[in-house]
């Protein structure tokens, strides 16, 4: 064969092995429509072809909050145990296929306290429970594009998602770290007040239902305050953030969500203890660090051990505050003798913050203030889950060598 024909089939097998190259795109479109007079969302999920999903395993939860299915294809419901968490598995026709359900909005943690809710002027919910999580199995050499619409009552004004916005009420769902695309994170929509501002590379948000006394400027000028410090220590930076709030009965809490956040409109930014709610759970967003094997204090841990720490280092904590801060987490954690658990309380986190502090100072002692604890966290926000045998050879990794603080009982 003559050098140029080689050349030209080169160039063409090249091609043929690019990624992607024999990805076939099928539109999947989600369109929800919000009905406050029945507390419900009418969800509709179309697949332009139907032909490309074998199937779609749905986790349906255990309180029943999904009716009214109606499929194109095949429809079967779960079987599981009461106690268990119902499934649901979608066969879709060939051709132009659609599932459509309802999913009650409000869900209260306790009594008057609500963690989702629906009001005849707003909306404040994840999106996690209005797609649920599900198994997809697909054909090969197929790409998902999905997208979200939102129809909205009359006289609701807008919506507001962590995703980016490709219309009025219409948003590209895309995560790369998943399969099956669905619309995560926390969703807020009504007659809504909002602040934005753009810190670095992240278009900010802040957006609560009006007259629910959320300090928007507030939130804004706090995140404007630390970002620099944000930015230096974690190397994955969202395109967008969206902070949502409401007042009572809205749980009194905080809680991160897929590049969102909520946070309860009367929860003070910084609380008297010095630690900040709002950071903590910014924090959450952006490290991203999923536990496994019962190890819960590092993903919490390192969540509050980076709101005190980062406060600090953008100078807006003194040292007298610190030393005093870091005595009240001694006095939190001090019957605490292990740190392992699959869900951790208040005093296990504050051990686990003093841990870290330690770890941080045997770090920068060990190599000269070349590595730090920060080192550590982007390594650990590498992995798709960690443990704590894990955390300790990644931290050993960077001491290059083994670790007095590390080797304890807390976390045998």
């Amino acid at each position: 064969m003559a050098v140029g024909a080689r050349l030209a089939l080169a160039g063409w097998l090249l091609v043929l092995s690019a990624p992607g190259w024999a990805a076939k795109k099928v539109d999947l479109d989600y369109h929800v429509r919000l009905l406050p007079q029945s507390d419900q969302a009418e969800v509709r999920l179309t697949l332009a072809d139907g032909a490309a999903v074998r199937s779609l395993d749905f986790d349906l939860g255990t309180h029943g909050d999904y009716s009214d299915f109606k499929a194109d294809g095949q429809w079967q419901p779960g079987t599981a145990k009461a106690s268990a968490a119902q499934r649901g598995v979608w066969r879709p026709a060939s051709g132009k296929a659609s599932l459509s359900y309802r999913v009650r909005i409000s869900h209260s943690l306790k009594k008057d306290s609500f963690d989702s809710r629906m009001t005849p002027h707003w909306a404040l919910l994840r999106g996690d429970a209005l797609v649920p999580a599900a198994k997809l199995d697909q054909q090969d050499g197929i790409e998902l594009v999905s997208r979200l619409e939102f129809e909205l009552p009359a006289g609701w004004k807008s919506v507001e998602t962590a995703w980016p916005r490709i219309g009025k009420n219409r948003f590209r769902i895309d995560n790369p770290a998943r399969l099956f695309d669905r619309p995560t994170g926390w969703m807020l929509a009504g007659a809504l007040g909002s602040r934005r501002t753009r810190l670095g590379e992240t278009e900010v948000t802040v957006a609560s239902p009006q007259g629910q006394g959320m300090r928007r400027m507030d939130v804004l000028t706090l995140l404007t305050f630390v970002w620099p410090q944000i930015q230096a220590t974690f190397p994955r930076h969202p395109n967008k953030l969206l902070i949502v709030g409401a007042a009572d009965p809205m749980w009194r809490g905080s809680l991160a969500g897929h590049d969102s956040l909520f946070l309860h409109s009367r929860l003070p930014l910084v609380s008297e203890s010095g630690t900040s709610p709002l950071l903590r759970e910014v924090i959450q967003a952006f490290a991203r660090i999923n536990d496994s094997e019962r190890s819960d204090w590092i993903g919490e841990g390192l969540a509050e051990y980076y709101a005190i720490e980062l406060m600090r280092r953008a100078g807006g904590m003194s040292d007298e505050r610190y030393q005093a801060l870091e005595a009240r987490l001694a006095k939190s954690g001090q019957g605490v003798g292990s740190l392992r658990g699959e869900q951790v309380d208040a005093p296990v986190v504050a051990r686990a913050v003093l841990l870290l502090q330690e770890l941080d100072r045997e770090i920068r002692l060990k190599t000269r203030n070349k590595r730090s604890l920060d080192d550590v966290t982007r390594a650990v926000m590498r992995l798709e889950r960690v443990s704590t045998k894990e955390f300790i050879q990644l931290s050993e990794t960077v001491l290059d060598g083994s670790s007095k603080v590390l080797d304890s009982d807390l976390l045998r």
